[in-house]
């Protein structure tokens, strides 16, 4: 029984879809969820009489706010109410990632405007490369790397069963306006080859329909590289 003016205990299995954390950040975006349901979806489950949201709620008030809680260590950390050394690795790698996100400057992000900036970035990454690797790099509004560098499908020679949704998950997450398509060729040959071509094609029609636009498909070979757009293969 709880005590008088305390909350009612409700498991998150209880609450309707839309009150989740998690299915919320998914269809309306990170940025409307509190500070506690951000911290709730990290720390994953909560406590026997406790659900997540109210234990991310009691944390933040045991550090005095967000912002001892993005000062405290992980020693601290394990301390708190809840927070074993599992827990407490998965809040502190949360923070350290925010910070160096925050950290980096405009400057420090590759622009990837033209093929040649693309080639730069990629080249290197897949010298001598054995297996066919696709990329779909996030672009800001100035043609500058959002997110990482990870390939979205690694050693398929054959991009025609992709489905849109799984090339464009990352760009999508980050809210991008744009993207440049990357993959190269193990045979060393940059020659974009007729199903490069027509996926291209699909790929290109499935990013208008979700308002995201394909600046270019840089095929990458052996010291060489052709943009599909200033050839004008796939680009109308």
């Amino acid at each position: 029984m709880s005590e008088p003016g305390s909350r009612a205990y409700r498991s998150i299995r209880d609450w309707a879809g839309d009150e989740r954390p998690r299915e919320r950040l998914l269809e309306h975006g990170a940025e409307t969820l509190s500070d506690a349901e951000l911290l709730a979806i990290i720390l994953r489950s909560g406590l026997a009489g406790e659900n997540v949201v109210d234990m991310a709620r009691g944390l933040i008030d045991t550090f005095g706010g967000m912002d001892g809680l993005l000062r405290a260590g992980p020693k601290a950390l394990q301390r708190a109410k809840g927070l074993g050394p599992a827990k407490a690795a998965q809040v502190a790698a949360a923070i350290e990632l925010g910070k160096r996100a925050q950290a980096l400057s405009p400057a420090e992000r590759p622009d990837l405007r033209t093929p040649e900036r693309v080639y730069a970035l990629l080249g290197p990454r897949l010298m001598g490369a054995r297996k066919e690797e696709l990329y779909c790099l996030a672009l800001d509004t100035r043609g500058r790397l959002l997110g990482g560098l990870n390939a979205v499908v690694s050693g398929s020679a054959n991009m025609v069963g992709l489905r849109p949704a799984e090339v464009f998950r990352e760009a999508i997450i980050l809210d991008a306006p744009s993207v440049v398509l990357a993959h190269n060729h193990p045979s060393g040959d940059p020659r974009p080859s007729p199903q490069d071509i027509s996926t291209t094609k699909a790929f290109i029609a499935a990013g208008k329909i979700l308002d995201l636009d394909v600046e270019d498909h840089v095929v990458i070979g052996t010291n060489s590289w052709v943009s599909m757009k200033r050839e004008r293969m796939a680009f109308s």
